[in-house]
């Protein structure tokens, strides 16, 4: 995208801005919009008005807050539904979060909402007369005034926005004409990204898809299509080649445990890892070192019965159910917490890789939703980690199987990466094109989009 500048630019005076068009103006955010931080919790108080709430995950991950959205129950006093009420025009802000690149992410309101409030966490910042509604909402979506506020927020365990401080954030203002010129210019290039991004995400999806359907394959049929089949005698895994059986997990275990409780009283800067949930990929066999807890391991015998070794099988057995990992022989020393089941091989029937194969295929995921119990929190005993029904051919086709299985993945890794990189390059010409055109990098002033946007969606009530 190739676009004009204007003709003359001055210094704002902003180190972080530079110049801007000669007749544009900088100003406080307090000028140009009403900010009001709510305070509507999440309760619901006796002879309050039904409301629904409009919280910060709503916020957080939309562009848009419509009435089908669902929101949840809450109540509000007279006053809070007057004065939080969503109005069309409105731009929504968080200006609380746990960390400071989360400050100051928006929402816009493109048409009152009756009857559904701003909540907690969360301000509105309405535009005063003069101002478009939606060219606030790319303000607060520029790279520029998002820096803003997370240098201006504070906090440790927690960053927040003061009012003051969401009130004298610098935003520069072009007329109402050029504001709306720039809304209509970012809206109509902004719908061509997000179509090519959407495409990429559902390629996304397939490839996930195709590389979960060639695993359930792989380890229920193998490599030869030609080959007699037989019932396997579960239904959930169908026929199965003549030369293959189906045992469960303690056929080949030799030892199986998990972590002790209450190290977390052990945790260090440094020492020994401690594996956690977390480190266990789902929908992959290999462990996840990116975010690591180390342990100061207390003496005796806890320690030694939890540590892991290469080829042992590592099962999460509460919250997601079924992420299963196989050590590397280059792991250092490490232990495992009480969320993870420590399974090892005797070897005779199994290789470790295969039986982690087939725990996160379609029939190893199978088994765990079946075995799963806990009512809202989840888990998985020992017991049904050794009762893990698992399709077992032969030891030397395990590994010519998984040879092949490697490569394949291989791929779609690949292919999986080239995407996720063609989404973040769409990103971040999505994030430029907005820092450039409220910013003034671009003429607008010419801009004819094919489609005009309603007065209504362009306004809101402004």
């Amino acid at each position: 995208m190739s676009f004009p500048r204007y003709e003359k630019y001055k210094d704002s005076g902003i180190a972080w801005l530079g110049e801007v068009p000669e007749h544009w103006e900088v100003k406080r955010l307090k000028l140009v919009a009403t900010v009001s931080p709510s305070n509507v919790d999440k309760k619901e108080y006796v002879g309050e008005v039904p409301v629904r709430l409009c919280n910060y995950t709503d916020v957080y991950y939309n562009d848009l807050i419509r009435a089908d959205m669902s929101f949840m129950s809450a109540t509000a006093s007279a006053d809070q539904v007057l004065k939080f009420t969503l109005r069309a025009g409105d731009t929504i802000l968080t200006k609380d979060s746990e960390t400071a690149d989360d400050i100051a992410a928006s929402a816009y309101v493109p048409e009152d909402l009756p009857g559904i409030v701003c909540g907690y966490h969360l301000s509105i910042a309405r535009a005063k007369p003069g101002v478009c509604g939606a060219f606030l909402k790319f303000i607060f979506d520029s790279h520029e005034v998002r820096a803003q506020a997370e240098v201006a927020c504070n906090g440790l365990t927690r960053v927040g926005l003061s009012q003051a401080a969401i009130d004298n954030l610098l935003v520069p203002v072009p007329p109402l004409t050029e504001q709306e010129q720039i809304v209509r210019l970012i809206r109509h290039h902004l719908s061509n990204i997000d179509a090519l991004i959407a495409e990429q995400r559902r390629l996304v999806v397939l490839l996930k898809e195709k590389r979960e359907g060639v695993i359930t394959h792989a380890v229920t049929k193998g490599l030869n299509l030609d080959a007699r089949t037989k019932y396997s005698g579960r239904e959930w895994i169908g026929p199965v080649p003549e030369n293959w059986f189906v045992a469960r997990l303690k056929a080949d275990l030799s030892f199986l445990t998990s972590g002790s409780r209450g190290w977390a009283e052990h945790y260090a800067d440094a020492g020994d890892i401690f594996l956690r949930i977390t480190n266990l990929r789902r929908g992959d066999i290999r462990l996840d070192l990116d975010d690591l807890q180390f342990v100061i391991v207390p003496p005796g015998s806890e320690g030694e019965r939890t540590r892991v070794k290469h080829g042992d099988l590592l099962f999460s057995i509460t919250a997601y159910l079924g992420s299963v990992a196989v050590v590397p022989d280059d792991l250092p020393k490490a232990f495992v917490s009480q969320h993870i089941a420590l399974a090892r091989l005797k070897g005779d029937l199994l290789t470790p890789e295969w039986a982690a194969f087939v725990a996160i295929s379609d029939v190893g995921q199978t088994y765990f939703e079946m075995q799963g119990y806990g009512g809202a929190k989840v888990q998985l005993s020992l017991d049904d980690v050794r009762g893990l029904q698992i399709v077992i051919p032969p030891i030397n086709e395990q590994r010519e199987i998984l040879n092949w299985l490697h490569e394949r993945l291989s791929h779609f890794s690949k292919l999986a990466s080239e995407v996720e990189k063609a989404i973040s390059i769409l990103q971040e010409r999505r994030a430029a094109l907005i820092s450039a055109a409220v910013t003034g990098k671009i003429d607008v002033r010419n801009y004819t989009p094919r489609q005009t946007p309603s007065p209504k969606a362009m306004h809101g009530s402004a």
